[in-house]
């Protein structure tokens, strides 16, 4: 299996809703490092896993909207704690729907998973994967 990591970083505000947040559940600031993870088990023609430059712009795009905002207010995530975990699922969705729309080039269509991690700390860390629709 081969695969291509870009990583791009946004800043938020958000809050939690439970005791088992103790003080997250005040209104505090995160700062995460996001990493794709594409994978393919076999490169394309020109010998890539995926155009690295749409891949980096890709998610740059995806999260321009979340950049310097309180998920709190945004309307997508109402009523929902937004997890490091949770968040994680959420781009491995956007950018799945991105790879589907063709903003990654036709030889995305070869892609066979992602993977999204989302870097909290040096020292803490959430991930999710999965695979691409054929």
């Amino acid at each position: 299996m081969f695969s291509l990591t870009v990583r791009e970083h946004i800043m938020i505000a958000h809050s939690f809703r439970g005791e088992i947040f103790g003080p997250a559940q005040k209104l505090h600031g995160a700062t995460y490092l996001v990493d794709v993870e594409f994978r393919r088990s076999d490169l394309d023609a020109d010998g890539l896993v995926i155009d690295i430059g749409l891949a980096s712009q890709a998610l740059k795009d995806l999260l321009s909207p979340l950049n310097y905002r309180n998920l709190d207010e945004l309307p997508d995530f109402a009523g929902q704690n937004t997890t490091t975990e949770f968040m994680a699922k959420v781009i491995f969705d956007r950018m799945t729907a991105r790879i589907a729309e063709g903003a990654l080039g036709e030889s995305a269509k070869g892609l066979s998973g992602l993977k999204i991690t989302l870097w909290e700390s040096h020292v803490a860390w959430a991930a999710f994967e999965g695979p691409l629709p054929a």
